[in-house]
């Protein structure tokens, strides 16, 4: 909604509307488990896994987390993100190694990730870094 504010000399200003809050904070639970997928062994954790080491059952971790508006696969699936990004900016790694690090059970799996997360496929990523 625009606001219009009058000026004295009979004129006035449309100001666009107020920007709302992109993002909301994160519940303490969402911010455990991000925090546990992110220090975690990622190729064992798993949501019961995970519900279990915050003192909850499956299911109130899944109605926790959706209370923000996120699940137990989104957050795997940033943290495997954010590991696979780390280990790229240091060394290369081959697909079938990296895949497992991650904690996916199949190459393909992580291939088809990796490029929803960077547009490109793994063997075009490395030869654009140089690898």
């Amino acid at each position: 909604m625009e606001h219009v504010i009058p000026l004295d000399h009979g004129s006035s200003v449309i100001l666009p509307p107020p920007n709302k809050q992109r993002y909301q904070a994160l519940s303490r639970t969402t911010d455990r488990v991000l925090h546990i997928l992110l220090e975690g062994n990622l190729a064992r954790l798993r949501a019961d896994s995970v519900a279990e080491s915050l003192g909850m059952s499956s299911t109130t971790l899944r109605r926790r987390l959706r209370a923000d508006h996120t699940c137990y696969q989104f957050l795997l699936d940033r943290a495997r993100q954010y590991r696979c990004e780390q280990v790229l900016r240091d060394m290369w790694l081959p697909g079938k190694c990296l895949a497992a690090e991650l904690g996916y059970l199949e190459v393909n799996s992580f291939y088809r990730a990796f490029r929803r997360w960077t547009g490109l496929s793994y063997s075009e990523y490395k030869l654009r870094r140089g690898f």
